[in-house]
């Protein structure tokens, strides 16, 4: 054969076998391409989406805590305790929740908070009284006794405390039927508080934020008010309902996403967007808790002054600046023994923490020592 012939015929057999080979080549790889993105796609049809309520709830399924570990917190033993939360037991409400009067198997009287079941603000509330006040130990600060959770049920466990908080002790009329089981009655008529257990409640408010406010990382309450104010049988008082509270960094401000507080206690910055948690904010809602122990009013209702509609701060710096400080006071209070300049010591204080700009309301220690000093 013709050497011109065998050459052609070599070469058109390399070009066929090397046409073979690259044509498997990308046959496999197509193949592979392939097969990759059908599993790609099962993956997508498979996989769950993401449940932000699921992955909440999975943190605290079927968990519980106590404080003491001779308390067995179930839920049956709450169940059992509460009268399967029974309406009549009913004696506080809380943010984000109700509170029970509940008896346990030990003979123990505790209250139990029963979490609404928003999956967000609940496990935010829950968590958030959990990481505050399993570590905090004050006098004038509620402890918790303990937890239960599983799934969208959560449930904390506090200690008693006898006479119930002190917004029912300025607002609600006394109760004179024995069987209305209530955490502020206790069974006895609620008479009004006098002037002196009036500076006393405020003095134990004072020194649990000046207690909060002081730790390694500072602890903002952010809801201070009459009704997160319990009064024990001596009334001393213990700050509860730690739900919106924040810890923070002292080397940089808290920012918050959400308003927190309730209406007539806010500081006016946050009306005007600024939504800084700092312990100026909880200064602010203190100095208006102590005008509206030592006048009675409601901090979210206006008052009459001139025939002009205020509020209560507003006509509190007015009457200040009338010097009519004595008619501030709560009429259901005894005049008898009353010294002005206590009340006028009292009210000024109050006006201070209550300062329109955040920078002059002073800080905790100093309203305690301003406190601690004040003529009785």
């Amino acid at each position: 054969m013709d050497h011109g012939v065998q050459a052609v015929i070599a070469a058109t057999g390399s070009f066929f076998v090397v046409t073979l080979v690259f044509a498997a080549i990308i046959l496999v790889c197509q193949y592979r391409k392939s097969t990759k993105a059908r599993n790609r796609t099962t993956q997508l049809r498979t996989r769950p989406v993401p449940n932000p309520e699921r992955s909440f709830s999975n943190a605290v399924v079927d968990a519980s805590w106590s404080f003491d570990p001779n308390l067995k917190i179930s839920m049956e033993e709450l169940a059992r305790a509460t009268d399967n939360f029974s309406p009549h037991l009913i004696v506080g409400d809380g943010s984000f929740g109700l509170v029970y009067k509940a008896r346990l198997s030990t003979g123990a009287v505790v209250a139990v908070k029963k979490l609404s079941q928003d999956a967000f603000q609940g496990f935010r509330e829950f968590t958030a009284e959990m990481e505050t006040l399993s570590k905090l130990r004050h006098i004038n600060i509620v402890k918790i006794l303990g937890y239960w959770a599983s799934g969208p049920e959560r449930l904390l466990v506090y200690e008693f405390i006898e006479k119930g908080n002190l917004d029912q002790w300025l607002h609600e009329p006394s109760s004179p039927d024995p069987d209305h089981v209530s955490v502020s009655v206790s069974n006895d008529f609620r008479l009004p508080l006098s002037w002196v257990t009036r500076v006393k409640i405020i003095h134990g408010v004072a020194h649990g934020l000046c207690y909060l406010h002081g730790l390694e990382k500072p602890i903002i309450h952010r809801d201070i008010k009459a009704s997160n104010v319990l009064l024990d049988s001596e009334f001393e008082a213990h700050i509860a309902d730690f739900g919106l509270a924040r810890r923070i960094d002292t080397s940089r401000s808290h920012v918050s996403t959400q308003f927190a507080g309730t209406m007539g206690y806010m500081p006016p910055e946050y009306k005007a967007g600024l939504n800084v948690a700092n312990p100026k904010v909880d200064v602010y809602s203190f100095g208006v808790l102590m005008i509206e122990t030592a006048s009675g009013k409601r901090p979210n209702l206006p008052l009459k002054l001139d025939d002009v509609d205020i509020g209560l701060v507003q006509w509190a710096r007015k009457m200040e600046e009338r010097n009519a400080h004595m008619d501030m006071v709560d009429a259901n209070i005894s005049r008898e023994g009353l010294r002005e300049e206590s009340v006028k010591e009292y009210l000024h204080i109050a006006c201070r923490c209550t300062n329109e700009l955040q920078k002059e309301r002073p800080e905790m220690p100093e309203v305690v020592k301003l406190l601690d000093s004040m003529p009785v």
